[in-house]
């Protein structure tokens, strides 16, 4: 149950689950107060025991997403500030000046700013593929075809979200992938939505840079995110500093990790993505999906029938609904359900293309995402307010 009392003393119920996961697991919050309490040591920097300890925990936690998401090289799990800073690390230490890359129209903007400065730059072009979000007759064939009729001799990269931070939308990753791989083109995944709630094999899927956040699916806290690599996928660091190693030389040295992790990691971060990791994994990923997709579908099925609401991309069913109301703004609809005690987020999600895509009015729209620890009361409650806006 995600009901609590928020800093005014009123009870807030919190559909704000794609931005950030809340509540966490307890077993998350005990081992960060582990962490910071037996284990404060800097890893990588010192022999003394507590430095020991923290490495040993930082490096149970790359087994950990190694496993999670069948890469099979725990070395290959980079350590990152969030999602952004690893696709940062993929976009920029991959490409090269005169390279074309594919993008889908559902990307948010940590992909698509990205890609946009670097062809402000002259260094790359980009073209962006269907998805075809917003036809009901939408399938894995017809993604594929504009995909593929899209590639260029010089396209050397396939960026996509796995699932949108818009609507309940997915992408059929292995498909995806294995056309990269006939036609010898790297596959960058936007894991942020996905990771946590749905199925991911790096290797079954043909993927060679996986991008995730701690605090979203993975039940973690904020600041940390991993760049996992493929075997053989060395992409250019983005940033240089200490990192324990080779510490007389000028350059960063090459080992994995090592080379993409310059300054100290955030452990206790760390330690709770790990207690986070473990928490999904006991209670299985088809759960927490079926938790989230039978909730927002109850809430999405009760606002199609409401004439005053436009729900977009109705014909897809999972965690995420997105909705207008006539008549008001999203701000101001975002503004009533708050007052109502119902965490919601309107506007623009740091998604123009999305938006683009979904045909949002002017002003954007309102995005209810639901997660493991919210309950149908709580949809309910959702349902009730909005209904009482027509």
């Amino acid at each position: 149950m995600t009901t609590r009392n928020d800093t005014r003393g009123k009870a807030q119920i919190y559909l704000d689950q794609a931005a950030t996961s809340f509540q966490k697991p307890p077993e998350v919050l005990r081992a960060m107060s582990e962490h910071m309490l037996n284990r404060g040591g800097n890893p990588g920097r010192g022999s003394h025991r507590l430095a020991l300890a923290a490495a040993e925990e930082v490096y149970a936690c790359r087994e950990a997403a190694s496993a999670l998401f069948d890469l099979g090289h725990p070395e290959r799990v980079i350590f990152t500030m969030n999602t952004t800073q690893a696709l940062n690390l993929a976009l920029r230490g991959f490409l090269s000046k005169g390279d074309h890359v594919l993008c889908s129209d559902l990307e948010h903007n940590s992909v698509f700013r990205p890609l946009w400065a670097m062809q402000k730059e002259g260094r790359i072009t980009f073209d962006i593929f269907s998805t075809f979000v917003a036809s009901p007759l939408r399938n894995e064939e017809m993604i594929l075809q504009d995909l593929e009729r899209r590639i260029r001799p010089n396209t050397k990269m396939v960026v996509c979200a796995h699932a949108s931070n818009l609507c309940s939308s997915v992408l059929p990753l292995e498909a995806i992938g294995h056309l990269c791989r006939r036609r010898g083109i790297l596959f960058v995944v936007d894991a942020a939505q996905s990771a946590g709630v749905y199925e991911i094999s790096m290797r079954r899927m043909g993927i060679d840079a996986l991008c995730v956040p701690a605090h979203k699916g993975l039940m973690g806290p904020q600041g940390v995110g991993m760049l996992l690599l493929g075997e053989g996928i060395t992409p250019t660091p983005l940033i240089f500093g200490g990192n324990g190693v080779d510490s007389l030389s000028g350059d960063m040295s090459e080992d994995m990790p090592e080379a993409y992790e310059a300054g100290t990691l955030p452990g206790a971060g760390i330690s709770g993505l790990r207690a986070g990791m473990g928490f999904i994994t006991r209670v299985g990923l088809d759960n927490i999906h079926r938790h989230e997709e039978k909730l927002g579908n109850r809430v999405k099925t009760a606002l199609l029938r409401m004439p005053h609401v436009s729900v977009y991309a109705p014909h897809l069913e999972g965690g995420v609904v997105l909705f207008s109301v006539d008549g008001m703004t999203s701000e101001e609809v975002g503004a009533f359900l708050d007052r109502h005690g119902i965490c919601v987020r309107p506007g623009f999600h740091c998604c123009a293309l999305g938006h683009k895509t979904l045909k949002t009015p002017d002003e954007g729209a309102v995005r209810a995402s639901f997660g493991y620890f919210n309950t149908e009361k709580e949809c309910d409650y959702l349902i009730t307010a909005v209904g009482l806006l027509g």
